[in-house]
């Protein structure tokens, strides 16, 4: 899940992107308006968490420029702007969410998770599979009803690929949610990564369409 963080202070945003890499989110920090900007015209992001009191194009003015170009972005405000005014302001702008500096890192995790569940219709925390079971909320990913350890990556690469049961995905559409800007891709990072979860939860569950992608079908073959 490829997360882009809008933020101008540098010590709230170097912290708020050290917690939701270690909550399992790829994060792409930038510091003003204008680079975020550009980050949206040539990336994809499964959310943004959005300032508005930034350098070079304001938060507000950044959102109204999403909302005109139809994107369907999920973005969540933080600000330190906490009047009834400044809220509705956000929110009429284009806004799913709001949250008011100072703020919990555990609530924020919580409400980014929430609305990623509505971008794809999902209700509830959990995704069911067969015999595997996965809460976003805790992290935790189950089968037959025992616990499974994951790496971050393995759960995140996971998470994906059951929010989009029957949809195949690139390895370069796999690798957007795995890493933000700087962090080293290895050439064979999601095949290594697949391999440990056909391991730890079934062979059967990736199937892999050479030149193409990977995919959790609709219906499992269960053996």
């Amino acid at each position: 899940m490829r997360v882009l963080l809008v933020e101008d202070d540098a010590l709230l945003g170097d912290g708020v992107r050290a917690g939701l890499k270690q909550a399992g989110f790829a994060v792409d920090w930038t510091q003003d308006g204008q680079t975020a900007k550009l980050a949206l015209e040539t990336e994809e992001y499964a959310v943004m968490v959005l300032d508005l009191g930034l350098p070079k194009l304001s938060g507000t003015d950044l959102l109204k420029w999403l909302r005109g170009r139809k994107s369907k972005l999920p973005v969540l405000i933080l600000t330190a702007r906490d009047t009834v005014v400044d809220r509705v302001a956000g929110l009429n702008a284009g806004a799913d969410d709001y949250l008011i500096k100072p703020f919990d890192l555990d609530e924020l995790i919580a409400r980014l998770h929430a609305l990623l569940r509505r971008s794809v219709g999902q209700v509830t925390q959990t995704l069911q599979h067969g015999d595997i079971q996965l809460t976003s909320s805790t992290h935790q990913v189950s089968k037959n009803g025992q616990t499974v350890e994951l790496s971050a990556r393995e759960f995140t690469l996971l998470h994906e690929l059951l929010l989009h049961v029957g949809r195949v995905q690139s390895r370069e559409q796999l690798e957007q949610h795995l890493y933000g800007w700087g962090e080293e891709v290895e050439s064979n990072s999601v095949e290594v990564h697949v391999h440990h979860l056909r391991r730890k939860l079934g062979a059967e569950l990736i199937r892999t369409l050479r030149g193409v992608g990977y995919v959790i079908d609709k219906e499992a073959s269960r053996s």
